[in-house]
């Protein structure tokens, strides 16, 4: 055994779980066994324990073929974090920060970890500066600004690791650096083994219709700023924690430092204790907000950026996305950070106000990775063509909350374009799915109330329900005007209204 590794005692090894262990002998399998060198990069959800797993398969790279390895992250948390459970496995290890120049003790060490900028200065400054390197592992490899380090390492086998292996840049692809993908557990997979907690969505439809999209495919940052400092959202976001998440350590995630401000300051004047933290925060600073945090059993922590990837906080029992995007990636990472599980708490919640969930699916769905990899522009062009049905109004979920009024209905499933084109097989009037619709929320306000003024009350809350129907049905008409619209959504209150004044103002 090399002297420079010096192996802890077992009881102070991380236990791995039987998930992990599969994983980690698969990749082994990949790396040692193979003829023709092929870069490899492996899939586990957010919370799955990717630190662990790479940290083990270094150890057993070192201890098994004597060779060095160097790993790669883009935050100096997850650097540290990495090198501290290298440190619990017992290997000896060198990190590279803007303050470490030239190494001249290599025989020290087996393994190297550097923040990619910092390594590629150093590449082009020193000729041969990292001599001997096998294996470079990649946290967070859908990230794109790897790439510029790998032509330093064409003899070593690449090993990326990502919970979702789509590339930051839609140009490139990341099948061109990576020939095999290695899929680990599922979120559902990982829920149901109790290794993850399982989610509950709350979504509150938001109207985007004023946010541009940027040269990255995501919204621009000035576009979701403007839209998330306006009152409404900013009543929405008030209403949604006390609705969903009162008393219970909240961590919200916003677009922009001014936006993730504005929350502390709304939250304050709502008689909240709350704290703001983004990346201009120094290190003590940031520590003593991530310890209250920590020990504050309600504690409302509002952020933008730092906190999606290498922070770790199994104590979160509800993420707010108090932002859209159209990155699936990040929308991982977001929920993610409440996805830890604990023996006293196996759930979690997420408010969705940026119709997230919509737009990419629950965070818990099924992902057929694989297909991903390797057909990235399909899958993006299946989620374009999905949200230009959610901006044309055609697609909307019940929020649980709206339901949680209606406690003695059975069934939520009336579908309006089912229902529109079974008259047309009849050949009968169209409007009569209108009529039907009518009288599936007049039967369900009345089924769950016999007062007026609850009622009316109740109808307010089926307003959004009501016309995403109308939506429907207009969208599956020939040619429909928005005055038509305007008329049929009139229409359709009134009706609703004088029904109820006649059963139930008596």
């Amino acid at each position: 055994m090399d002297k420079t590794l010096e192996i802890l005692p077992q009881n102070k090894v991380k236990q791995l779980y039987p998930y992990q262990t599969l994983a980690i002998q698969q990749i082994m399998e990949g790396i040692t066994q193979q003829e023709v060198k092929k870069n490899i990069i492996f899939q586990l959800p957010t919370g799955g324990g990717k630190t662990v797993i790479f940290s083990e398969i270094t150890k057993r790279f070192v201890l098994e073929t004597g060779k060095k390895v160097l790993i790669l992250t883009h935050r100096i948390e997850l650097l540290k974090q990495t090198y501290g459970v290298l440190e619990e496995v017992g290997i000896a290890s060198k990190i590279i920060v803007s303050d470490v120049d030239k190494i001249d003790d290599h025989e020290s060490f087996s393994c190297y970890l550097a923040m990619v900028e910092t390594l590629n200065n150093r590449l082009q400054e020193y000729e041969n500066y990292l001599p001997d390197i096998d294996l470079v592992i990649v946290d967070e490899a859908h990230y794109n600004s790897f790439r510029k380090i790998f032509q330093y390492f064409k003899g070593a086998v690449i090993l990326g690791f990502t919970a979702t292996p789509l590339s930051s840049n839609i140009n490139l692809p990341l099948k061109e650096n990576y020939q095999r993908l290695i899929v680990g557990d599922s979120i559902p997979e990982l829920i149901k083994n109790q290794y993850l907690s399982e989610a509950t969505t709350f979504t509150f439809d938001v109207n985007l219709e004023s946010l541009k999209i940027g040269i990255d495919g995501d919204f621009t940052v000035s576009s979701l700023e403007r839209l998330y400092s306006e009152y409404d959202m900013q009543d929405k976001l008030i209403k949604a924690y006390e609705e969903c998440s009162l008393g219970s350590k909240t961590l919200i995630f916003n677009s922009s430092i001014a936006s993730s401000k504005v929350v502390e300051q709304l939250f304050i004047k709502s008689g909240y204790e709350i704290k703001h933290l983004d990346s201009t925060y120094g290190k003590e600073e940031r520590r003593e907000t991530l310890e209250w945090f920590k020990n504050k059993p309600d504690a409302i922590l509002t952020s933008v950026g730092i906190l999606t990837t290498g922070f770790d906080e199994p104590t979160v029992e509800t993420i707010i996305l108090n932002r859209a995007t159209r990155s699936l990636t990040l929308y991982h990472q977001m929920c993610g950070r409440g996805s830890r599980i604990l023996p006293t708490k196996k759930t979690f919640k997420i408010i969705d106000l940026g119709n997230n969930a919509k737009r990419l699916g629950l965070w818990q769905d099924f992902v057929d990775w694989k297909e991903v990899f390797l057909n990235p522009n399909k899958f993006l062009e299946s989620l374009a063509v999905w949200e230009e049905k959610i901006n044309s109004g055609l697609i909307y979920n019940l929020p649980e909350y709206v339901k949680r009024n209606f406690p003695k209905t059975a069934s939520f499933g009336f579908d309006m374009e089912e229902t529109y084109y079974n008259m047309l097989k009849k050949a009968r009037k169209t409007v009569e799915a209108v009529d039907l619709s009518i009288e599936d929320h007049y039967q369900r306000i009345i089924d769950n109330t016999d007062d007026l003024f609850e009622a009316l009350d109740l109808l307010n809350l089926l307003q959004d329900e009501i016309q995403f129907r109308l939506r429907v049905y207009t969208n599956c008409m020939a040619k429909s005007t928005r005055s038509y619209f305007l008329y049929l959504l009139d229409n359709y209150n009134d009706r609703i209204k004088n029904r109820l004044r006649k059963e139930l103002y008596k």
